[in-house]
């Protein structure tokens, strides 16, 4: 009975994993969300995102995931008029991060709840290994 219980441990491990890197990335791109290049012409930060990917676990036979790919978005920079800005180009615009803080906000949120799924699969799987040891002794 615990072998499985094991198994769906592993695989949310990965999950945790996957969406602990995730949250990292999201982070990053918040802390990055105001930078500009130091001079006129200097590209800003550009938003990165995460892609996921199932792998199968040698070790317990089930699917896991990882991170596949860590990318940066194409989408253009925003682009702003403050022409006393270090980084103002000859006609006074500022290039910023094509970063959202509402969309990164939406994909924390997202990221968040996955990670605590996969933490109460772990707790579960735990709590039921420890009720079979239990039974076991009794």
């Amino acid at each position: 009975m615990s072998d499985p219980l094991l198994a769906a441990g592993r695989v949310a491990a990965t999950g945790l994993a996957a969406q602990s890197t995730r949250m990292r990335i999201i982070a990053e791109n918040m802390a990055n969300a105001q930078s500009t290049g130091m001079t006129a012409g200097d590209r800003p930060y550009q938003r990165k995102t995460v892609s996921f990917e199932a792998v199968l676990n040698p070790y317990s036979g089930g699917q896991g995931v990882e991170i596949g790919r860590i990318s940066h978005d194409k989408a253009l920079p925003i682009v702003r008029f403050e022409p006393g800005h270090p980084a103002a180009d000859k006609n006074g615009y500022v290039k910023y991060p094509n970063v959202s803080a509402i969309v990164e906000m939406a994909d924390m949120r997202e990221a968040n709840r996955s990670y605590e799924a996969n933490l109460q699969i772990i707790r579960q799987a735990r709590e039921l290994v420890t009720q079979t040891i239990d039974l076991l002794k009794g």
